[in-house]
């Protein structure tokens, strides 16, 4: 049984990591965050050590270390810019860790944390838990095998999100990204993952609500649009009471993935136990991709098959 301790307890995302603690048969022995509203603990480690200041949750993990009952990973869902600073704590308090996307904002970070790993021998695992998803296996394992074909794909995803949004972290570009790096990376991760590195990428619209644009890879052409914007989800669907709508189109067919989502963080979980986590190398090519999106200046469209349907609609 492994010993683990979490940053970031009161989170939307804290519970799923939480149960995918208990899922693979481990502790959570000590959890942190500013905030209190953690009664979600007492469903999974109700004798959880629990700390709203960090200085005395560094205290205790000391404790257990020179106890020689350190924990053996910490796991991260704190807000997006603090994870680097995170990761490094956890790294020196002689733990492994697993952190929630994106591991880092900025592409050199990673560079100074694989420094810390090797100083510390210890490893840093990123939850990319869609290359998880069977579906996204199976795709992966067609388009290799499938050689040098070019795809044409489609990403809609929009996942609507209300006031709140931007009197929170997310709606800070500095803290959180933006839309691309908040709710896109996972899709920006997979695409490169199954369709080979960037061969050339464009953005034709980046503002705080939604972004836009076109990536071409080794083998596709991606147009892509992501949204936070209620009223940019088709009305098909606003109909159903539904605030979500996710597309994938392959060649004009859609790829249906939308079951099978709810375990992905309990098998990202045992392939980190198993050596076999997603690392810094894995986490790169996503951390990049967004963070030229989110510094390129948004230029005009010159060829109409670059041009998202959703971008088309709004011209």
């Amino acid at each position: 049984m492994k010993k683990f301790a979490l940053i970031g307890a009161a989170g939307y995302i804290a519970p799923r990591h939480m149960k995918a603690i208990k899922d693979t048969g481990n502790v959570l022995v000590a959890a942190l965050d500013k905030h209190d509203n953690v009664g979600i603990l007492d469903s999974y480690f109700p004798d959880c050590h629990f700390f709203t200041e960090f200085e005395r949750f560094d205290r205790h993990l000391d404790k257990l270390n020179r106890k020689g009952e350190g924990v053996d990973y910490i796991s991260i869902c704190t807000p997006n810019y603090l994870h680097d600073a995170h990761i490094r704590f956890a790294l020196r308090s002689g733990a492994d860790v697993i952190c929630e996307k994106p591991l880092v904002l900025n592409p050199w970070n990673l560079e100074a944390l694989d420094q810390f790993e090797k100083e510390t021998s210890r490893s840093v695992s990123c939850v990319l838990q869609l290359r998880l998803h069977p579906v996204i296996i199976d795709l992966r394992k067609h388009v290799l095998i499938a050689g040098q074909k070019k795809y044409e794909v489609d990403l809609t995803y929009i996942t609507s999100r209300g006031n709140w949004y931007f009197s929170s972290w997310k709606g800070e570009l500095a803290r959180s990204g933006g839309v691309a790096t908040n709710i896109g990376i996972h899709f920006f991760d997979i695409l490169q993952w199954i369709f080979g590195p960037v061969v050339q990428s464009f953005v034709y619209l980046n503002e705080p609500s939604s972004a836009c644009g076109f990536l071409e890879l080794e083998r596709a052409n991606v147009r892509w649009f992501l949204s936070i914007d209620y009223l940019h989800i088709p009305e098909s669907i606003r109909l159903q009471g539904l605030r979500t709508y996710r597309s994938l189109r392959l060649e004009g067919k859609e790829l249906e993935f939308s079951e099978g989502f709810g375990d992905l963080h309990s098998a990202t979980y045992r392939e980190v136990l198993a050596g076999r986590g997603f690392s810094l190398y894995d986490a790169a090519p996503s951390v990049r991709i967004v963070h030229s999106i989110r510094t390129s200046i948004p230029v005009e469209p010159d060829k109409d098959s670059t041009i998202h349907p959703y971008l088309k609609k709004m011209q």
